[in-house]
């Protein structure tokens, strides 16, 4: 069976290990932004705004959709020592921030620092996901310093065994501080690749700027989430967690989802996926970009459905 992922504009796929996904239908699956010249979503485009090519072949859109499709995000947020504060926005904010979800949508939460653990499974009741973000103030047993990746690792095969029933999204709230140790970017995007999942991030601001380090030793890397967030198509935004929890999460909600049949083809191969907007949609909307991921690896299987409908 076959899972299918998809593609983005200007992002780079990782060279090693390349992400593989599983699926019972034969689609190709696309989550995009699109964002304006003023770093605005647009919201109001139509299928025929889009144009999708796979290995350099257009696409027939078999299904798009935007608000209609259920979304299951994983809030994962950082609760080492430095972000007591901002957690304390966070959960100020979370009531407002909430009610951007519909009711067919899920959350759940997560907190890291150098170990992860599930404070929450998704649920669609909202005072649940509340508490959890409060009790995250009193979290200390996850252990001392943040390991960024090693932990966005978890967090993407903690998604990866969830039933899919429409979007998946992380929204990882951290300082971006911390070393990860023999953990490349690259590793961490391919997990996300693999479990259909765009990564946004609301990096919150401290008083006191981080100074650049300088690191001898190559198995040790920085923290960037967001070059992870742009190579598998999501936002990264640097700002106060109170002031921006509520219109990321509304961005999030809101992105378009596209569908096409995935075209005949030998397992294995990494397929390349473009999406822009149509030249009408370009005059309407110039200097706007695209976000979404970069492609796919087909696995082993058969290609003989076609999507009829929009998914369960």
């Amino acid at each position: 069976m076959l899972l299918l992922a998809a593609g983005a504009t200007g992002a780079q796929p990782p060279e090693e290990p390349l992400p593989v996904f599983r699926a019972d239908v034969a689609l190709v699956r696309v989550d995009a932004q699109v964002v304006g010249k003023n770093g605005q979503p647009v919201a109001d485009l139509r299928q025929e705004d889009f144009l999708v090519e796979e290995d350099g072949q257009v696409q027939r859109i078999a299904y798009f959709g935007r608000e209609s499709d259920p979304l299951d995000v994983l809030l994962l947020l950082d609760v080492s020592g430095s972000m007591r504060k901002s957690l304390e926005e966070l959960a100020g904010a979370a009531n407002a921030a909430l009610r951007a979800l519909q009711p067919q949508d899920r959350a759940a939460v997560m907190l890291f620092s150098r170990r992860t653990e599930v404070a929450q499974d998704f649920t669609a009741q909202t005072g649940a996901i509340e508490q959890a973000l409060r009790a995250a103030l009193r979290e200390s047993r996850l252990g001392a310093g943040t390991l960024l990746n090693p932990c966005l690792m978890e967090a993407a095969r903690f998604l990866a065994g969830q039933p899919v029933r429409g979007r998946r999204a992380m929204l990882v709230v951290t300082d971006n501080e911390g070393l990860n140790y023999q953990s490349p970017d690259e590793e961490v995007i391919a997990q996300l690749l693999a479990a259909d999942t765009v990564l946004n991030a609301l990096v919150v601001r401290n008083s006191k700027p981080s100074k650049p380090r300088t690191i001898v030793n190559p198995d040790f890397t920085p923290a960037n989430v967001f070059g992870i967030a742009e190579a598998t198509g999501g936002e990264a935004l640097a700002a106060r967690a109170g002031s921006a929890f509520a219109p990321l999460l509304e961005r999030i909600r809101t992105r378009y989802l596209l569908q096409y049949p995935a075209p005949p083809g030998n397992p294995g191969a990494f397929r390349r996926i473009r999406v822009e907007l149509s030249p009408a949609a370009r005059q309407r909307y110039p200097g706007a970009r695209v976000r979404a991921r970069s492609g796919y690896t087909l696995t082993a299987g058969s290609l003989g459905q076609s999507p009829q409908s929009p998914p369960p």
